[in-house]
């Protein structure tokens, strides 16, 4: 009998991770304005405030990986969900800076947990033969709340304002929270051991090469997300968020078309294609000063980063034993999450020193670093140590 992907516990769990990605999303576009204009704070504050969700994520994502192994999957899982949209609530009544960044910190707590477990949960269920495609189809969940928060969120905002939209925020993700809540989630027994814990328990080792790799091309991405709206207002494009759209739309694409072929063939073809695409892509949209430029970028810069996270998570997976995927799927989300932050601190020096041009240009230079690094250390490594 052929095994499905498309059964009620993956649509279920898919349609979790859409929900929370949108509320997700949806305060990235809107809370720095609230910030800047409700509570009247600075551009440092502001950044202070965000950066706030992103350290908390980074620090939990190894010990929820490690919980997840250890203590469960279901139970780790859906009490960050009902976490996360109650706190979706707070911000009402954060009328405070110091008060706002506890909750971004907590929020950001709860996220990393979320992200993680999820991933695991719907690993667990996806058939071995199949877990390219499935992986990626849930991916392309989280890009289309990438493209849908930020319109949420600022229809709400314009229409309702602040209060609405937090509130709007809280039944989307409870509604998230209800779904992962009706999965069937298949029997877990967590690892039992007999030595007491060690830092070394937070992290999979054959999961760790692959990583690094992610987190040299997730600097470009990083990179990318900070400074792609001033660097169309620098070239006279007026609405450059019309780039995230075309880039939303090339990152979904390839994401439905790249799963069974990873499954057929593995990375070996797949990977090196679509990190030439990221070469190419930054040259074009750094050279290419026009709208033809911008927004041709956007789909190739797609095509490329559509196809990056779900191929190495499906790798780090295939390395690692069943009762080991929380840990490799912590210490997959962690190099992703330095990536991103080492990137925004690199090309914004480089943008300030230089101009963003340049930041766009060395981005091409790193994700040409990062094809070798995978033809010369990750391929090899997962050739050899694959389960399956």
């Amino acid at each position: 009998m052929k095994q499905k992907i498309w059964n009620s516990e993956f649509i279920l769990l898919i349609s979790a991770n859409l929900l929370i990605s949108i509320t997700y999303y949806s305060l990235i576009s809107t809370l720095p304005v609230y910030i800047s204009e409700e509570l009247h704070a600075s551009k440092s504050i502001v950044g202070i405030v965000l950066a706030s969700y992103i350290v908390a994520s980074v620090l939990v994502r190894p010990f929820s990986g490690y919980a997840l192994d250890h203590i469960g999957r279901k139970s780790i899982y859906l009490s960050a969900l009902l976490l996360y949209a109650l706190i979706f609530c707070g911000y009402a009544f954060a009328l405070t800076i110091l008060f706002l960044i506890i909750l971004r910190f907590a929020h950001g707590f709860t996220w990393g947990i979320t992200t993680i477990a999820g991933s695991t949960n719907v690993i667990d269920i996806i058939p071995l033969a199949k877990r390219g495609e499935g992986i990626g189809f849930y991916a392309l969940s989280t890009t289309m709340g990438m493209a849908v928060g930020p319109v949420f969120g600022l229809f709400f905002l314009h229409h309702w304002g602040y209060f609405t939209m937090f509130f709007a925020g809280f039944f989307i993700s409870l509604v998230g929270f209800i779904c992962a809540s009706c999965v069937k989630y298949p029997p877990y027994k967590p690892v039992v051991e007999d030595k007491n814990f060690s830092w070394s328990m937070l992290f999979e080792v054959q999961s760790i090469l692959p990583s690094l790799n992610l987190t040299i091309i997730q600097i470009t991405y990083g990179g990318l997300l900070s400074f792609i709206a001033l660097f169309g207002h620098e070239i006279g494009i007026r609405n450059a968020s019309g780039f995230f759209l075309i880039y939303a739309l090339g990152i979904a694409i390839s994401r439905i078309l790249s799963g069974k072929e990873f499954d057929k063939r593995g990375p070996k073809y797949i990977m090196p294609l679509c990190i030439s695409l990221l070469i190419i892509g930054f040259i074009v949209l750094s050279l290419i000063k026009n709208p033809f430029g911008f927004y041709g970028s956007a789909i190739i810069l797609g095509f490329g980063n559509g196809v990056i996270f779900p191929t190495f998570q499906t790798m780090v997976n295939n390395l690692s034993i069943p009762t080991r995927r929380g840990a490799a799927n912590s210490t997959l989300y962690t190099a992703l999450d330095l990536g991103m932050g080492l990137g925004m601190i690199v090309m914004g020096f480089i943008s300030q020193s230089t101009s963003i041009t340049t930041a766009f240009l060395v981005s091409s230079c790193i994700c040409g670093i990062g094809l070798i690094y995978f033809m010369l250390f990750s391929l090899g490594h997962y050739e050899k140590n694959k389960l399956i």
